[in-house]
């Protein structure tokens, strides 16, 4: 900022420098909610985005799109980002920094660049309606670069010291040295130094895969009252997931089931729908078992009206895991299968009930001192079940 604050700087300085100025409090959890909802709203304009999502790393905040192929679906560069502005605008405490350039480093610094002119109203490029913006024409990342502060090259002090200590004060400077005289006094360090300098990218852009949901839903007409009327509609969901699931090789690690109650003759305060919340032991592509686990879970909370409608999600879904299969061994899923049988125990008997016997002391004198009994660690992701109003909003797809 223009009054000497700077991130890190102790609050008492900050407030002797900025007197009229107002310190909130951090609230990483609420910081992190935001970025997800900002990263679900980026995916809808294009499939490569990459953002840190930890809100106690330096990175956090920054968000990178990529943009290449897009213009024929949104139009120019420069129009994606204004509209990715509107889409955010209900998310984000203030209008975006955004830069673009060849480069992942060029386009960052093109976003802080932005947020300097954005002040600055009469600085051509410097606003894009609601985002502050500047843009790098192509190929012209290095001669953008050039004139810029040589330290922007390196988050390290260390790093930034030497360059200051041998002149090298713009990022120009340091391109037009050779490739193995940075490599010589800096180490693997000056090879990125050099490749930065020069506009050349650094750092393969990695997309962010979002976990991915499925939504099926079906109508029971007329409503069932029990639990096995029930298990034919949840057996066909359960099929279709699997079948697809399989076919792209998949898993699901959690799964929700949703249901509508007909309270049209029931007596007392009966809610307008019921939800069953199941994590799965394993991931799986197995509608049978996944089936299998909500019945369970049904049998022993059932719902309190009849049923109108059921919605089944799969949540988490991602690539299946490969597991090497003994040429000679037929029991090579036991482990697995395990963790499916102490689920349905769990839910049968009370988690409470299910664990494991861990060995600690082999050569303890007394034999309950070898042993200790732990609760099963599949089992802390407790099923929930919980009944919702007229009101309750379905989780988007």
């Amino acid at each position: 900022m223009e009054m000497g604050v700077r991130l890190g700087m102790p609050l008492g300085a900050a407030h002797s420098l900025a007197p009229e100025a107002l310190f909130f409090d951090p609230d990483p959890a609420a910081d992190g909610d935001a970025l997800a909802a900002a990263l679900e709203r980026l995916g809808g304009f294009s499939p490569g985005v990459v953002a840190e999502s930890d809100a106690s790393m330096p990175g956090f905040g920054r968000v990178e799109v990529q943009l290449d192929g897009l213009e024929r679906l949104w139009g120019p560069e420069t129009l994606i980002v204004r509209r990715i502005g509107e889409a955010l605008a209900g998310i984000l405490p203030g209008p975006p920094l955004a830069g673009i350039g060849g480069t992942r480093f060029g386009a960052a610094v093109a976003a802080s660049v932005a947020a300097r002119a954005a002040p600055e109203s009469g600085v051509s490029g410097a606003a894009s309606g609601s985002v502050a913006l500047h843009v790098i024409g192509p190929g012209a990342d290095a001669d953008f670069l050039a004139q810029l502060p040589a330290a922007m090259l390196s988050r390290d002090p260390e790093v930034r010291a030497r360059l200051e200590r041998f002149g090298l004060r713009l990022i120009g400077q340091v391109a037009e040295l050779p490739r193995s005289a940075l490599v010589a006094r800096f180490g693997p360090d000056g090879a990125r130094l050099h490749a930065r300098a020069r506009g050349e990218e650094t750092d393969p852009f990695q997309p962010r895969r979002a976990p991915e949901r499925l939504i099926l839903a079906l109508p029971i007409d007329p409503p069932v009252a029990d639990v096995e009327g029930l298990r034919f509609v949840l057996h066909r969901l359960a099929g279709a997931f699997g079948d697809q699931l399989e076919a792209r090789g998949a898993a699901a690690a959690w799964a929700r089931l949703t249901l509508e109650l007909d309270r049209s003759f029931s007596a007392g305060d009966v809610p307008a729908s019921m939800v069953v919340d199941q994590h799965l032991p394993e991931p799986t592509s197995e509608g049978l078992a996944i089936e299998r686990l909500l019945i369970a879970r049904l049998e022993a909370v059932p719902p309190r009206a009849p049923i109108a409608r059921v919605e089944l999600e799969l949540g988490n879904v991602a690539p299946a895991a490969g597991t090497q299969l003994a040429l000679f061994t037929p029991q090579t899923g036991r482990t697995g299968r395990l963790g499916w049988q102490l689920a349905r125990l769990g839910l049968r008997f009370g988690e409470e009930r299910v664990g494991w016997v861990e060995l600690e002391d082999t050569e303890a004198t007394l034999a309950d001192e070898r042993w200790t009994w732990r609760r099963d660690l599949r089992a802390t992701a407790r099923p929930a079940v919980r009944a919702a109003s007229a009101e309750r909003r379905r989780p988007a797809s």
